[in-house]
């Protein structure tokens, strides 16, 4: 990684976050309030899109720009917007943003719906932040720094043994992406305590962080859905990586504490977990 270069610490990089965040989740929690408009589909007639997951975007983006006009942007809606040199330099800032992970939860007002936003200096994460809009709960971390929540260092689930885990995971929208995901959760449930679905990679990721989930994997996650979370859960000593040695992204994620996080590995490929659509 590039020396951090002025305003580009991970410390001052998370007073950013945390700021342009916390605006958005208002504005997310206030479009929920005045009720949810515009809802289009994305990949398939179950993934949704919102007309507030496109402002709340908008509005970090300008955010973003206004403080830090020579910085990246990737995010959900629009993708991915480089620096004015079309080829960053080494050392650039490059902010990843889920304006609203959760939409389908956002659209039916279940409590449980995020922004997600990180800073990534040559490709790796070194400032997050998630706030549930709708709780207002605030996760934080800064590479080296630990993760924490309103003032509470973070640290994972002291759970030893995966048949007493209390696991998370996630669907994918496609149909045959689901039909094989539900034989793996079919085969893996009677090998853990219990499975959870909340809906919100993001929540699931600061979940295993703070212990309230011992662990947890989903495959086809995009950047934005891991970029923070991964890092908050990576600062409180939970594992975050692939299958067979891969760094997280979109074949798998999988998040544990270390004593969990091969005995759910190796039964994840077992179950060939990272296959199907």
């Amino acid at each position: 990684m590039s020396e951090f270069r002025g305003t580009s610490t991970p410390d001052e990089l998370l007073v950013i976050a945390v700021r342009v965040a916390r605006d958005a989740a208002a504005t997310a929690r206030r479009m929920r309030t005045e009720g949810v408009t515009d809802v289009q589909t994305k990949s398939t007639s179950t993934d949704v899109v919102t007309a507030a997951d496109k402002a709340v975007e908008r509005q970090v983006i300008d955010a973003l720009r206004a403080e830090r006009p020579r910085d990246a942007v990737l995010g959900e809606e629009y993708g991915d917007s480089i620096t004015p040199e079309s080829t960053p330099e080494a050392g650039t800032v490059r902010w990843v943003l889920d304006p609203i992970d959760g939409t389908v939860n956002y659209l039916y007002g279940l409590p449980a719906y995020a922004v997600s936003l990180a800073a990534e200096i040559d490709g790796v994460a070194v400032a997050g932040v998630v706030i549930n809009a709708a709780t207002g709960a605030e996760w934080t971390a800064a590479r080296g720094g630990g993760a924490w929540r309103d003032g509470r260092r973070l640290t994972p689930s002291v759970r030893t043994t995966l048949d007493q885990a209390l696991v998370g995971t996630g669907f994918g929208y496609d149909a045959r992406r689901r039909a094989h995901q539900g034989a793996v959760v079919a085969q893996l449930i009677t090998r853990v305590r219990d499975i959870r679905r909340i809906g919100v990679a993001s929540l699931d990721l600061c979940s295993v962080a703070e212990g309230t989930l011992d662990a947890y994997y989903e495959k086809g996650l995009n950047p934005w859905d891991h970029a923070a979370g991964g890092l908050i859960a990576t600062e409180a000593g939970v594992t975050v990586g692939g299958l067979r040695g891969a760094p997280a992204g979109l074949d798998m994620v999988v998040a544990a504490p270390p004593a969990l996080f091969a005995p759910l590995h190796d039964l994840l490929v077992e179950l060939d977990a990272a296959g199907g659509a």
